[in-house]
């Protein structure tokens, strides 16, 4: 009897994330490719899970021009995907300069992806964020005083007009994937970005989540990983019942939108201070810190006869039995 070499558990646990992921996909994917040994080992994957579910499967690779040698970098991880049997471009982008470097060249990716899978056609869009990611991204939302949402950190799937965003390495520790690379025979691009303790998240994977571990044990990563699936199943409760909510309590007004206070001021504060946020956010396209979320708040719970509130592009008012929110410079035109 003929002896088969087993399958690497390195590989094999980044082959079942994957097939997990590509269970109720419907239509071509894309992979993310950086080169680094996360969306490589992602890669790998999806070359071998998607043609058995029956599904096209390609890579993009996004140059951001902010490194030396970035295009020839990116060419290696394209022929290293091709290697693999997916088809890959690479794709040039200008990163601009809002929100700071890392959020500019992630809102530059992001588009690019986006327009890559526009092109091909693609359902889903494939990242290689692994649960080590998903621990830095609840310790970084903890030290700036986050909300749920945000503690929430990264989803597994999440659906942005017509396209899914899916994540299937959340599970997967980093060191698996560089085990799957090493396993594989592949070779990963090391982004010296990711030893530069300028930035914060790079301290976070270096110096905090490593200081945790060794001062609490072993586990804090997953700990971390699990906190964020059970704050995001709170965030979805939350939005499912503030999608009920607001159309008894949220009408038109005059350059702006009001909600009902009786019914803000009945409902717990947890729902009463998402509902504020959201009725600004979607009316107006800005966040509210959560001092100006409690100070709007009062406006129902306290009302002492306090004056408009002067809020990010727009300002709060409490007019009756109604808070009244206005663009800003509206009612004073």
């Amino acid at each position: 009897m003929e002896h088969r070499p087993s399958l690497d558990p390195a590989v094999a646990e980044v082959r079942r994330a994957v097939r997990s992921a590509l269970a109720g996909t419907r239509g071509p994917v894309l992979v993310g490719l950086s080169g680094g040994a996360d969306s490589l080992a992602l890669a790998a994957a999806v070359a071998f899970e998607a043609p058995k579910a029956g599904l096209a499967a390609s890579a993009v690779v996004v140059d951001h021009g902010l490194q030396a040698g970035s295009a020839e970098i990116a060419a290696r991880a394209a022929a290293a995907a091709e290697e693999l049997g997916l088809p890959t471009r690479v794709v040039r982008v200008e990163v601009g300069r809002d929100g700071g470097p890392e959020a500019a060249a992630r809102d530059a990716r992001r588009g690019a992806l986006r327009a890559a899978a526009a092109d091909a056609g693609a359902a889903a869009i494939l990242l290689g964020h692994t649960l080590d990611d998903q621990a830095e991204t609840v310790l970084l939302g903890l030290s700036r005083g986050s909300g749920a949402a945000s503690l929430a950190g990264m989803a597994p799937a999440r659906d942005d007009d017509g396209i899914a965003w899916l994540r299937p390495l959340l599970t997967v520790r980093r060191a698996t994937t560089r085990a799957a690379c090493a396993a594989e025979g592949l070779e990963p691009w090391e982004d010296p970005h990711n030893l530069d303790r300028r930035f914060l998240r790079v301290r976070v994977r270096h110096d905090v989540l490593p200081l945790l571990e060794n001062e609490l044990g072993p586990g804090v990563a997953e700990a971390l990983a699990r906190t964020a699936e059970q704050l995001r199943e709170d965030a979805d409760a939350f939005a499912e019942m503030i999608d009920e909510t607001i159309e008894d309590i949220v009408e038109p007004a005059e350059a702006g939108i009001a909600v009902s206070v009786p019914a803000l001021a009945a409902n717990p504060p947890a729902l009463r201070h998402r509902i504020l946020r959201h009725v600004v956010a979607s009316e107006f396209g800005v966040s509210l810190t959560r001092t100006q979320t409690l100070d709007v708040a009062r406006l129902a719970t306290d009302w002492t006869g306090q004056g408009p509130i002067d809020l990010p592009g727009c300002r709060a008012t409490r007019s009756g039995t109604r808070i009244v929110f206005t663009a800003s410079g509206a009612d004073r035109a």
